[in-house]
């Protein structure tokens, strides 16, 4: 009862006024540690009212772990969240960075020696996290060239936004109040719902991929062309994996079947979210179909190739090998 009244008791404190994706996901993130398990959220920019609360999020100009003070607006604040990653972190990414793998651990059941943990913290943060930390910093998602500088799978800040009060509504304490507490609720349901697709989808077909690259070389002695066991998502493991798995000659082509039981063959393309190939299909076979394709390119069974060249079919695992060899031969 003691430890019950003692979590009751603590109380998170974020600045009142407008709110912003950051500090309603912070917040919310908060209360699904041991530690703020249904703690009092207080909204105010009284530094009197503010330095009396347990943690502070995205208000009071400090950032002090152990004080549990999380704010990104002081000057001279540069903190990422490591692993790699450049953006600048939102006080809702400070608050992942030390209480993430925590709330992981806790959600999905893991305990915390399992490595899978590890995995997909750093795959939440990727995939979720780090948009909200660059869209509240101002963080271009685009260089002048070159792929993303983080992925945005949402427009949760944009969203979070519309619950403010407009100019010509009510615009009073309790009106704010009710809005944040709609973003603690949205952002926090959409962040539950990326951990658990990271866990149940993402991590199993992570799986797959990495068993399929490892065994390349048994489709073709290049180390080119991945032959996948099922369809799964793919493109967003293979480019972490070449590099986890230090692969020297990129690949190329991923073969897989689809939902009637025919092989497809798909170009990998340079970047993530890019639409240029590594290297297309023949120029010849481009908007073939059936018969004619069989003809062009000499293989038995082919169903198409997109104009584009960045994808084909075939009705055989043979048929489908056949036109990645020949692609991987082609100079066009």
């Amino acid at each position: 009862q003691a430890a019950k009244r003692a979590r009751a008791a603590m109380r998170i404190g974020t600045h009142s006024g407008t709110f912003h994706a950051d500090e309603a996901l912070g917040c919310f993130l908060l209360r699904r540690t041991g530690e703020f398990r249904g703690a009092e959220i207080v909204r105010s920019r009284d530094p009197e009212v503010l330095g009396a609360l347990d943690c502070l999020v995205d208000v009071g100009g400090e950032y002090d772990p152990p004080r549990r003070r999380f704010d990104h607006h002081q000057r001279g604040f540069a903190e990422t969240f490591g692993h790699g990653f450049t953006t600048k972190l939102s006080s809702a990414g400070l608050v992942y960075k030390h209480y993430g793998r925590e709330i992981v651990s806790q959600e999905l059941g893991l305990d915390s020696s399992d490595p899978q943990l590890d995995t997909v913290y750093l795959a939440v943060y990727k995939q979720f996290m780090e948009a909200v930390d660059g869209v509240d910093n101002g963080v271009s998602q685009w260089d002048a060239a070159g792929p993303p500088r983080y992925i945005s799978n949402t427009s949760l800040s944009s969203r979070v936004s519309f619950l403010n009060p407009q100019w010509n509504e009510d615009e009073s304490p309790e009106r704010q109040r009710e809005g944040f507490d709609k973003a603690m609720a949205l952002t926090g349901e959409e962040f539950l719902e990326c951990l658990n697709y990271t866990f149940k989808v993402w991590l199993p077909a992570r799986t797959i991929v990495e068993e399929a690259m490892r065994g390349r070389a048994e489709v073709h002695p290049g180390g080119q062309v991945v032959r996948l066991p099922q369809y799964c998502p793919w493109k967003e493991h293979l480019y972490d994996l070449e590099k986890d798995l230090a692969v020297e000659r990129p690949i190329l082509y991923v073969l897989y079947t689809d939902q009637s039981g025919k092989w497809r063959i798909q170009c990998v393309s340079k970047s993530p979210g890019s639409f240029e190939n590594r290297k297309s299909m023949p120029a010849a076979w481009a908007g073939l179909r059936d018969g004619a394709l069989d003809e062009a390119s000499g293989i038995p069974g082919c169903m198409f190739v997109h104009a584009g060249r960045f994808t084909g079919g075939n009705a055989t695992y043979e048929g489908v090998l056949q036109m990645a060899i020949k692609s991987l031969e082609s100079e066009s």
